[in-house]
């Protein structure tokens, strides 16, 4: 017997795709912790078991979720100056952030913090996607001569005010505003 081989983007793609709808959806709808894997089952039109099958937990998914979330935002840019490249990212993470989704991802990487230890595991995950694309611009500036700030700092000085103006709706994240966050740190 010949194995078949699998199809890049078939079914497997599409159930994925529709339980990360779902996931965010209830997440924005309901909050992490009121919704469970028959409520994404539902939702996505899957069988539960197909669920617990590829995930396990729905701490696992919702982790798989952020992460892909993550992963697939705006892309990294490589202007030429650190400058330049900090603008456009921390413009990228304001339109991520701002999205459909943003806020509820957001959310759901806090919720799973307190969710006990596979919780922990996924924020730190993706505390670390974060920190690898950002060190991917500090890496470029250090090779070009720039001085760099630290990873660090650009999370205390763009990204948290980005995430806290998005998670209590503190108002609109302009271009200004993203600007702003960029030229005070680096002329900090």
């Amino acid at each position: 017997m010949v194995d078949k081989p699998k199809r890049p983007g078939g079914r497997s793609a599409r159930v994925r795709a529709a339980v990360h709808q779902a996931v965010t959806e209830l997440a924005a709808e309901r909050g992490y912790g009121a919704f469970t894997i028959g409520d994404v089952a539902a939702r996505a039109q899957v069988a539960d078991t197909s669920i617990y099958r590829r995930w396990g937990s729905l701490e696992a998914l919702s982790a798989d979720v952020a992460l892909d979330w993550l992963t697939t935002s705006s892309p990294m840019p490589d202007t030429g100056s650190l400058r330049d490249d900090l603008r456009a990212y921390a413009a990228g993470v304001a339109r991520d952030v701002s999205g459909p989704s943003g806020l509820a991802v957001l959310r759901l990487v806090i919720a799973l913090a307190a969710a006990g230890e596979p919780g922990l595991a996924a924020r730190d995950r993706f505390i670390a996607e974060r920190g690898g694309q950002l060190q991917q611009l500090l890496d470029r500036a250090t090779a070009r001569g720039e001085p760099a700030p630290s990873t660090l700092d650009i999370v205390d000085h763009v990204l948290a005010p980005l995430y806290v103006r998005v998670l209590f709706g503190l108002g609109p994240l302009t271009p200004e505003y993203v600007d702003d966050l960029v030229e005070r740190l680096l002329t900090a």
